[in-house]
């Protein structure tokens, strides 16, 4: 098999299929993932080819759906669950953080749990209450817990197959409004190792660092920049527990600034953990105060007002000004 140009939602779809015919232990669950495919088509047409057994379609009950796929991984298989949207996940999280996260520790290193769970998260799609949360610090403060988030079609694809072969409960933040944005993938291609960060773009004169959905508006910014002669160099994280602060280290010590930009609220978000690490380690390269950009502290807005709240392009150019200022 070539590259070939597909949507994040295709490649995600790809990298199922191509679980569950690895391995006859690894298994689909959650709400509608088989026949109507999941509400973004995620899981389009694996139930037909793997059967009900194997793709399974659970009540309406994230809590049920977490403590069964806890209870299949300790039994030998590799469950991976679908929260159908970010706001739905609440009800599962004392599974997830009293369970799921501590049970290998508890055991003594005993016990296993090769547990994915795939969560929709971030704003851009208008959508009603509940439907648009980022709720990725939640899950990255838990100990025990693997979180990550693809930004392109080629990470989705290796990065859900790399999660999927994990032996740890890996968090699978899934970008939904990108799952229509195309990209080449190719599936007999060597993937960078899951939890290390990608640098994007070059640049000389301030390091912006992203994930997920804004590394689009960082990929954005840098290009607006240099039309006025600022080179930015746009970091994509990928992993967001453990976070790879080495690359990140390096960028800022070439370019001596860093702007953080994520979609959830910048008040104790992703931002702030990388703000003071890399104060703590570029302190003597660092030309000004590391800046946050994101979603306000306040609940997600209707739809009509998101484009309010989350970050876009002239914030984070606003930031970058500011931050070359100095």
């Amino acid at each position: 098999m070539t590259a070939e140009k597909m949507s994040f939602s295709k490649a995600l779809n790809a990298a199922l299929r191509a679980s569950l015919e690895s391995d006859p232990k690894t298994l689909v669950m959650g709400e509608d993932v088989g026949k109507l495919g999941g509400v973004f088509r995620i899981t389009d047409g694996l139930q037909k080819d793997f059967g009900e057994e194997r793709v399974v379609d659970t009540p309406l009950a994230e809590s049920g759906i977490i403590g069964t796929a806890i209870g299949l991984a300790l039994r030998g298989y590799r469950p991976i669950a679908e929260i159908q949207f970010d706001g739905f996940v609440f009800p599962a999280y004392d599974q997830i953080v009293t369970q799921l996260a501590k049970m290998h520790a508890r055991s003594l290193g005993k016990v296993k749990l090769p547990v994915v769970i795939r969560i929709p998260y971030g704003g851009g799609i208008g959508a009603v209450e509940h439907h648009s949360e980022s709720p990725e610090a939640l899950f990255a403060h838990v100990a025990g817990l693997k979180c990550v988030s693809p930004s392109t079609p080629s990470d989705g694809y290796w990065m859900l197959r790399q999660a999927i072969e994990c032996d740890d409960p890996v968090i699978f933040f899934e970008p939904k409004a990108r799952y229509w944005e195309k990209g080449e993938v190719d599936p007999e291609g060597i993937p960078d190792a899951l939890h290390t960060a990608r640098v994007a773009r070059r640049g000389t004169d301030l390091t912006v660092v992203a994930y997920g959905p804004t590394v689009r508006t960082a990929l954005q910014a840098a290009t607006a920049a240099a039309e006025e002669g600022k080179s930015l160099e746009v970091v994509d994280l990928r992993s967001i527990s453990p976070i790879d602060f080495d690359t990140v280290q390096r960028s800022v010590e070439r370019t001596g600034r860093l702007v953080v930009v994520h979609e959830a609220p910048v008040f104790q978000g992703m931002g702030a953990e990388l703000a003071a690490r890399i104060t703590e380690r570029c302190f003597y390269h660092l030309e000004a105060p590391v800046l946050r950009v994101g979603g306000f502290h306040a609940p997600y807005p209707p739809a009509r007002l998101e484009d309010e709240y989350l970050p876009g392009l002239d914030r984070l150019l606003d930031s970058v000004d500011r931050a070359l200022a100095y």
